[in-house]
């Protein structure tokens, strides 16, 4: 008997289910954690599992940010600004921010997702206006979609009723960052979901977050009803 059967034969393997379980449980503890990563973290757990299967997985169940060489897309955009605040930040401070602010976020996030099972994400994010050595960017507000487009559609749609607006479809970003929240509490769960972004120089000030929450309500809301959701 081949010792690669044999090997299969007493060592069972998990389910892609199971494995699934496990990766979400690891890329939970570790942001922007790769297939690598996760896969050794799976063969030290006991697993028998191939490093191109995890990372099949993870992109199916949109679970990790991909590790690839390709043009980073999304809000991985930037002009080179250096964060303070981010240049000593080492292996501590990680798990401080971690502890602090990412694992409570997406606890509370999942607990709040899973009360109903008609919930709808909605993630609201701002943008600069104008990026270093690059022109101002013109829209007022983005929003953002992957491949479920039944709130995003009927929302640009809506959006653009508003005459003062400019919309931006999948600006300033495209779409959404595998591993993200949409992607990890929405898209996983197949849940209507949208991402809007909001120029960060129209909300600068208390009462100007007040009033665009005040107008972005109601047109959220007619923009559900359009989509039957």
């Amino acid at each position: 008997m081949p010792r690669s059967t044999l090997y299969a034969t007493l060592v069972p393997r998990p389910s892609d289910a199971a494995l699934v379980a496990e990766i979400r449980e690891i890329t939970d503890e570790f942001e922007c954690c790769g297939y690598p990563r996760v896969g050794a973290e799976l063969r030290h757990r006991g697993h028998v599992v191939n490093v191109k299967k995890v990372r099949r997985l993870m992109r199916e169940h949109q679970l990790s940010a991909d590790t690839g060489r390709a043009t980073p897309r999304g809000p991985r955009v930037h002009d080179g600004t250096i964060i303070p605040g981010n240049r000593h930040a080492g292996a501590d401070e990680l798990t401080l921010r971690l502890n602090r602010c990412y694992r409570p976020y997406h606890t509370a996030l999942a607990q709040l997702a899973a009360r109903r099972p008609d919930t709808v994400l909605v993630s609201v994010h701002s943008f600069t206006r104008q990026l270093q050595g690059r022109p101002p960017r013109p829209w007022h507000v983005g929003v953002l979609y992957a491949a479920d487009e039944r709130l995003s559609r009927p929302l640009i749609a809506r959006l653009r009723e508003e005459h003062d607006l400019c919309v931006g479809e999948n600006e300033p970003y495209g779409g959404h960052l595998p591993g993200d929240a949409i992607a990890r509490h929405a898209i996983a769960y197949q849940r209507p979901n949208v991402l809007l972004e909001v120029r960060n120089d129209l909300i600068e000030q208390t009462d100007d977050q007040i009033a665009w929450a005040r107008r972005l309500a109601p047109i959220l809301c007619d923009a559900a009803d359009r989509a039957g959701i």
